[in-house]
């Protein structure tokens, strides 16, 4: 089980932004001159799988519904619900209930926290016990934020209020990301009220409230000092990237597999992939599909089954960034395939640059597994450094990751 519904708490008034939200809900200040802090933050998370976002809206509500009502982004369809007067953030997720899936994932809108968000979700799915699952980033000043504590096992067990220190008192923070069973809302009374004081310490107290930690990249646009690091930062943001061929290195070589039924994964990917991606790694899959040049099946069958691939992904707490095929061949029985040496076609680069540009990706950290000198040759044209496998069992492959970065 996993996962597909995103909420978004974009209700806040930003008044310590000044004159960037007197006319502005603080989600929508612009940090270019055509996109705004939410756009980057839907850049961030839409990846992950999900296929609706709910905007819980307030504070200049018909802008976002303007921008974002009924649009796609990625895969997901985006509605926006106003709530009819400040409720908080409990009582925003009162007010959409009933349209709350029974577990979900939830963020709030000012704060970008790039992290894996399956692996929160994972954590509430595989723990029946938990009604909810915040991400923790651990900071140097706690100050500002207030204090959450864990034990051993990874159950929250108290938060602690804001409080001005004279020194800076590193600890735990909640990240502003939750995967949420829908009965947790229930606990909430009607009316105004906030998840962060009404419902997680009752939560921490009966021991159902687990956390996950991540140190994934951290941005609150809520002052005019880290708004103005959004503006300088996330416009330019690359990430690293792990790239991988798909037949032997995802999943077992089967001759021109296309059926969900004969897929069977390499031992060991599931692990890695997630480990990339509790790295803040991007993870795409370039592959050289002659199977659909030769017609033994179609783009269709192809998409199915890397859907199947992701589902099974997202229940371990991992997922792809992307998936980049070639179908082209020179000996292609199907005529619209038949391009002789295509830019796409390993070992030629032009999959990986499409990534790099789709997914803004640092090339310079970055690294290809293959099972085939044509992958290795390919991320070389690129740039990337390759690492040759073979064998069945992906876990014991050992990269440094820190070697990818030139």
């Amino acid at each position: 089980m996993f996962s597909k519904q995103l909420v978004v708490l974009v209700g806040g008034r930003g008044t310590r932004l000044g004159d960037a939200t007197k006319n502005t809900p603080k989600p929508l200040v612009p940090l270019t001159s055509d996109k705004v802090f939410l756009d980057f933050f839907l850049d961030c998370y839409v990846r992950q799988g999900f296929d609706e976002i709910i905007m819980l809206a307030g504070y200049y509500g018909d802008q976002v519904e303007q921008r974002y009502n009924n649009q796609r982004w990625g895969e997901a369809r985006i509605s926006v619900l106003i709530e009819p007067e400040p409720m908080g953030t409990g009582g925003a997720f009162r007010f959409a209930r009933d349209r709350l899936a029974p577990t979900f994932l939830a963020a709030n809108g000012d704060t970008l926290f790039d992290i894996n968000m399956r692996a929160v979700d994972h954590r509430l799915q595989s723990n029946p016990s938990l009604l909810g699952v915040l991400a923790l980033r651990e900071v140097e000043d706690t100050s500002r934020y207030g204090q959450v504590t864990l034990d051993a096992g990874g159950t929250i067990n108290a938060f602690k209020e804001k409080k001005l220190a004279t020194v800076p008192v590193p600890g735990l923070i909640n990240g502003g990301i939750y995967a949420l069973r829908k009965s947790a809302i229930d606990r909430l009374d009607e009316g105004p009220a906030s998840i962060e004081t009404d419902l997680f310490p009752t939560l921490a107290a009966e021991g159902v409230l687990g956390g996950v930690q991540s140190q994934g990249y951290f941005l609150d646009i809520g002052l005019p000092e880290t708004l103005q690091t959004a503006r300088d930062v996330l416009p330019a943001r690359k990430r690293p990237v792990l790239f991988l061929d798909r037949d032997g290195v995802v999943n077992v070589e089967t001759n021109y597999l296309f059926r969900t039924e004969d897929y069977v994964s390499i031992r060991g990917i599931e692990a890695l992939i997630r480990e990339a991606n509790d790295q803040g790694r991007a993870v795409i899959v370039v592959t050289n599909q002659a199977g659909i040049a030769r017609g033994y099946y179609t783009e269709y069958d192809m998409h199915k089954l890397h859907g199947y691939i992701q589902d099974r992904l997202y229940a371990k707490g991992a997922f792809v960034d992307g998936f980049y095929f070639c179908p082209y061949h020179e000996d292609a029985k199907v005529e619209r395939y038949r391009i002789g040496s295509h830019p796409d076609r390993k070992p030629n680069p032009g999959m990986f640059l499409k990534a790099a540009l789709d997914h803004h990706l640092n090339l310079n950290d970055a690294v290809m597994i293959g099972d085939n000198k044509t992958d290795i040759a390919a991320a070389e044209a690129a740039g990337i450094r390759g690492v040759l496998f073979s064998g069945d069992d992906i876990g014991g492959l050992g990269i440094p990751w820190s070697a990818a970065s030139k």
